[in-house]
């Protein structure tokens, strides 16, 4: 078995001086009898990683505007349900239950739906993750990291709780001020 390759297509060069580097690169890449590229790893990794922050920041912003039209869309729904759901409200009401409690109910509500929201997306996640590892360690070379979520990770989702909060404050406050003979009295 023969293991003399029929081409050089990539050398490593180590420089003892970093001055001579700058130097080395210009002479390589100015090379007239055969056309050469220098490159410098660092340079080129930081340009690469600066190139996925600005990919990383539009993805994000991304998922900002879907995050925001979810929370629209629980708003309109909690919005809808309430309409449908005065005659419950004033049952509510009629038995006892203060404008505070049932607001709290409301609140509470659209809490759960984002708390359940956010366990169905980590769990499709981790789900997603755990499949696609071995698949991608295999074909591409990556190893793609399961591990729990981080502080900005943590942050992002804490936002979106008290962004949930914020919106389910709404429709709680619109139950807190309808009066107890609106939902008792049957609309012609």
């Amino acid at each position: 078995m023969a293991l003399t390759p029929d081409s050089i297509t990539a050398v490593l060069v180590g420089l003892d001086s970093r001055a001579a580097t700058f130097q080395v690169r210009r002479y390589v890449n100015n090379f007239r009898a055969e056309p050469l590229l220098a490159i410098l790893p660092g340079v080129a990794l930081h340009e690469l990683w600066s190139l996925m922050g600005v990919a990383e920041h539009a993805l994000l912003l991304v998922s900002t505007f879907v995050v925001i039209v979810g929370l629209i869309g629980m708003l309109a729904v909690m919005l809808a349900g309430l309409n449908e759901r005065r005659r419950e409200m004033a049952i509510l009401r009629f038995v006892g239950a203060r404008p505070r409690q049932i607001s709290l109910l409301l609140a509470s509500e659209t809490l759960f739906l984002a708390v359940a929201g956010i366990a169905m997306g980590m769990a499709l996640l981790y789900l997603s993750l755990y499949v696609a590892q071995p698949i991608v360690q295999a074909h591409y070379g990556i190893h793609l990291a399961i591990a729990p979520p981080g502080t900005h990770e943590t942050l992002l989702l804490s936002l979106f709780l008290a962004a949930a909060f914020a919106v389910s404050l709404i429709p709680a406050l619109r139950a807190y001020r309808t009066a107890l003979a609106d939902g008792l009295v049957p609309k012609i």
